[in-house]
């Protein structure tokens, strides 16, 4: 099924409300609305494919639990879903490294050599690779300003004030300058996500 340009983005606090009373369809028709946008963030933060897709049942699982504490005025039900996506990849990465450094200093080469020698499908690696290039090159498409923004908001986990800090700008030009810039990714990326 393909999703519409504008249906992730247009995802509706009544939709939400629905799902907080447990209606399944209204879950459904929020998953396939989203899950494209969702999936395409949470590969690129943690640049894995079947953790992106392990991690996005994750989010679905925690929005199921937590809808009726999405709070309306404080964005929109996407925005709502991308920041739980993004946190929660962000802390997966963290724990991932903090396991890595515990695994390197409590065991001996071998032990470290048989975690790392994990290695991907290739398939699977030519598949992230692929989706990485459409991402980065939707990303290089936005103007200057709006990617370097949406770059350190969903890439390195900063908060908007925290950005408007860094960059010496207004708060409300970074806020315009990420939902610019989000707006026209999602059209980039819109054959990606069908």
């Amino acid at each position: 099924m393909e999703v519409s340009r504008n249906q992730a983005s247009c995802v509706d606090a009544a939709l939400l409300a629905r799902v907080a009373k447990g209606d399944i369809r209204a879950f459904d028709q929020l998953y396939e609305q989203t899950s494209p946008i969702l999936y395409a963030l949470a590969v690129r933060v943690l640049n894995n494919r079947d953790d992106a897709a392990e991690l996005l049942q994750e989010v679905y699982v925690e929005a199921w639990r937590k809808v009726d504490r999405y709070e309306g005025q404080r964005g929109s039900p996407m925005a709502w879903l991308v920041t739980l996506t993004r946190s929660r990849a962000i802390d997966r990465l963290r724990a991932g490294a903090s396991r890595a450094r515990d695994v390197s200093r409590g065991t001996d080469e071998q032990t470290v050599q048989r975690v790392r020698s994990g290695a991907p499908d290739p398939f699977d690696d030519y598949a992230d690779r692929e989706l990485r290039v459409l991402v980065e090159s939707a990303l290089s498409e936005l103007p200057a300003a709006q990617q370097q923004a949406v770059e350190l908001a969903f890439y390195e986990g900063l908060t908007h004030t925290e950005i408007a800090a860094r960059l010496k700008e207004p708060i409300g030009t970074i806020k315009t300058r990420i939902k610019l810039g989000m707006n026209k990714l999602r059209t980039a990326l819109r054959p990606v996500r069908s």
